[in-house]
C-alpha cells in the first residue's frame, strides 16, 4: 500500500483526509459503535486517502486514538493520529511515540493541545511540559536516532534505532490582530525548522487568508512543505458556538452565523447548503495549489462523498467564484498582503498599507530589562565572568551566594512575577514570563487559542506572544521573534538561581548541545497483521 509519505511526495497529487473525533467511554458504547461504522466507511472509501484521529479534542477525555486507529491501520488505510502535550509530559509523549511506533502508526499529528475543560471529579489539571514545537523536534530526534544521554552528564548509553514517523502539524492565520498572525506564521517557521513533514490550517472561512498563508510560506522558504486545508462542515447550531468563541482558535464571524442561521431554518435545516458550502471549500483550496483537503465536522461517510461527489461537478474555474462568496473576515482584521481587486484574494507582490498601531506592552521596565541582560549575561563579559566565579565557589552552586539570590528573587518576582522556574526565557519573550503570564506555559510561539488578541484562558489577559511581538516590532527587531532553536525547559533547575544556572551553562540558553546523531540504520516497522 503506498504511504502518507509517499502520497505527499507525489507532485500533481490533491489528497482528502477526513476527521474522526474519539469518544468518551470503551469500543462497546454506543457512540464507539457509530464512530467505527463512520470509520469502516472511510476505510472502504477510495476517495479517501488517511483517516486522522483527534487526541482528547477541546479539553474533553476521550477514548485514546489507537483504540480507533488499529482496524483501519490493519485494513491497510494510512492512519494519523494526534498527539498533543496538554495532558502528558516529554517522558509519557516519548513514550506513546514509542508505542505508535512500535504498533506501526507512523504518521502523527503534533499540536500543543486545548486547555482542559472538564474530567472525572472536575476540570483535570494541564500539562503543558513541553509545546508543539518541542514535540515535532523530539519526533525528528526520534527519526534520527534518539540520544539517550544527558549533554551535561558525559553518558554513554547507544542512541535508540530510528523511527520513521511522519511528522505533521497545524497552523493559522485566521486572526484578528498583527500581533496574533505575526507570531504564527513565525510559529510555522519553526515547526518546519524542527522537522514538520507537512501542515494542515485551522478551521477558517476567508479564502483571502486562505491564499495569504500558502503565499507567505513560499515568499519565507516554507513553500515545498505540503500545506493541507481545512474544511469544517458547518451546521447551524455549531456555526453559533464557533461565532460565540467557544472553541478556542476558531472563529465565524457575524456576516457568515447570520448566512447559517438563515439556512438552518429551511426544511433540511441547511445540510444542502453546508454540504455545498464545504465542497465550495474543497475545490478553492484544490484551484489555490494545497496539496489537500482536511474535511471536519462530519460524522458518516455519507456526507463526506456527497461533498467529494459535489466538489466534483465544479468546473475548473468555478473556485474563482467560490473565493469572492467565501470571504468572511472581520472588521479591522490584519492582513499581511494587499487584497487584490481583480480576485478578491492575496496579492503577494504588495504588502498590506495598514495604521501604524502603538504597542502598549512597551515601557521603562522593558527597556531596563534589555539593558540589565545585556550587562548581565552577555557571554564572555565583565558581569558573566564574574558570577561565574562567584557561584561556582558559592557554598551551595545551584542558588549561588545568598544574598545575590534574594536580590534576584525579589527583583524578578517584582518585574515579572517570576515562578522560579530556574531555566528562564525572558530574553526569548521580550522579558515577558511564560510561567506566570502563560496559561500553556508556551516557550516557543502562541497557541492557535487566541480571541481576538486575548489568551484563551480567563484571567491572563493579551496573549505574551502578541506581547512579545509589539515589543520586539517597536525595537524593529520583530523578524526575530522564535530565531532561537526550541525551547525545552529542564524541570530539574527549578527553584534554583536562573542567573547562577546561566553563568555556570546549565540551563537552556548556556548548556552543550547534543552531539549530532551517527548513521543508525533505521528500524523496520512492524508488520501489519490482520485482526481475528
Amino acid at each position: 500500500m503506498e504511504s502518507l509519505r509517499e502520497k505527499l511526495a507525489a507532485p500533481g497529487r490533491f489528497l482528502i483526509g477526513s476527521e474522526l473525533v474519539s469518544t468518551r467511554g470503551g469500543m462497546a458504547e454506543g457512540s464507539a459503535l457509530k464512530a467505527r461504522d463512520f470509520l469502516r466507511g472511510l476505510v472502504e472509501s477510495p476517495r479517501v486517502d488517511w483517516v486522522s484521529i483527534t487526541d482528547n479534542a477541546g479539553g474533553n477525555p476521550q477514548l485514546a486514538p489507537t483504540a480507533l486507529g488499529k482496524p483501519a491501520l490493519y485494513a491497510g488505510k494510512e492512519v494519523v493520529i494526534h498527539l498533543t502535550c496538554k495532558d502528558l509530559n516529554r517522558n509519557a509523549l516519548e513514550s506513546e511515540a514509542w508505542l505508535l511506533h512500535s504498533e506501526g502508526f507512523n504518521n502523527i499529528l503534533a499540536m500543543t493541545g486545548d486547555f482542559p475543560v472538564a474530567g472525572a471529579g472536575g476540570t483535570a489539571k494541564p500539562v503543558f511540559d513541553i509545546d508543539s514545537v518541542a514535540l515535532v523536534s523530539l519526533l525528528r530526534h526520534m527519526n534520527e536516532g534518539l540520544d539517550p544521554n544527558d549533554p551535561r552528564g558525559g553518558g554513554k548509553r547507544a542512541r535508540l534505532g530510528k523511527t520513521s514517523f511522519l511528522i505533521g502539524a497545524v497552523t493559522t492565520n485566521f486572526k484578528l490582530r498583527e500581533g496574533e498572525v505575526m507570531p504564527q506564521y513565525a510559529k510555522l517557521a519553526a515547526k518546519i525548522r524542527a522537522g514538520a513533514n507537512f501542515i494542515i490550517n485551522q478551521i477558517g472561512f476567508d479564502a483571502r487568508k486562505k491564499c495569504e498563508q500558502l503565499a507567505y510560506m513560499t515568499a519565507h522558504s516554507m513553500g515545498d512543505t505540503p500545506l493541507i486545508g481545512n474544511v469544517y462542515v458547518l451546521g447551524a447550531r455549531v456555526a453559533q458556538v464557533f461565532h460565540e468563541g467557544r472553541i478556542p482558535g476558531v472563529v465565524v464571524s457575524k456576516e457568515l452565523n447570520d448566512l447559517c442561521q438563515k439556512h438552518g431554518t429551511s426544511p433540511d435545516k441547511g445540510k444542502g447548503f453546508f454540504l455545498e458550502l464545504a465542497a465550495k471549500q474543497v475545490a478553492i483550496y484544490r484551484g489555490l495549489g494545497y496539496r489537500g483537503a482536511y474535511l471536519g465536522g462530519v460524522h458518516d461517510i455519507a456526507a463526506v462523498e456527497k461533498v467529494l461527489a459535489l466538489e466534483q461537478t465544479f468546473s475548473p474555474d468555478d473556485w474563482k467564484q467560490f473565493a469572492r462568496e467565501i470571504s468572511f473576515s472581520r472588521p479591522g482584521e490584519y492582513f499581511f498582503y494587499a487584497r487584490d481587486e481583480a480576485t478578491g484574494l492575496a496579492d503577494p507582490s504588495r504588502r498590506a498599507v495598514l495604521p501604524e498601531v502603538k504597542s502598549h506592552h512597551t515601557g521603562l521596565s522593558y527597556e531596563l530589562s534589555k539593558l540589565a541582560h545585556s550587562a548581565m549575561f552577555t557571554p564572555g563579559g565583565a558581569i558573566s565572568r564574574l558570577g561565574n566565579k562567584v557561584c561556582s565557589s558559592a557554598k551551595d552552586p545551584m542558588q549561588g551566594p545568598r544574598l545575590m539570590r534574594l536580590v534576584e528573587h525579589a527583583s524578578k518576582v517584582a518585574l515579572f512575577s517570576c515562578r522560579d522556574c530556574g531555566d528562564c526565557s525572558l530574553p526569548e519573550i521580550a522579558y515577558l514570563c511564560p510561567e506566570s503570564q502563560c496559561a500553556k506555559n508556551q516557550r516557543n510561539g502562541p497557541c492557535g487559542g487566541t480571541r481576538d488578541g486575548r489568551c484563551e484562558v480567563d484571567g491572563f489577559g493579551d496573549c505574551i506572544w502578541l506581547r512579545a511581538y509589539e515589543r520586539l516590532k517597536s525595537d524593529y527587531t520583530a523578524d526575530q521573534l522564535l530565531a532561537h532553536t526550541p525551547v525545552v525547559q529542564d524541570q530539574s533547575l527549578r527553584g534554583t538561581s536562573s542567573w547562577a544556572n546561566n553563568w555556570l551553562a546549565r540551563d537552556h540558553l548556556t548548556r552543550p548541545a547534543p552531539a549530532a546523531p551517527p548513521s543508525v540504520v533505521p528500524a523496520k516497522p512492524p508488520v501489519k497483521k490482520p485482526i481475528s
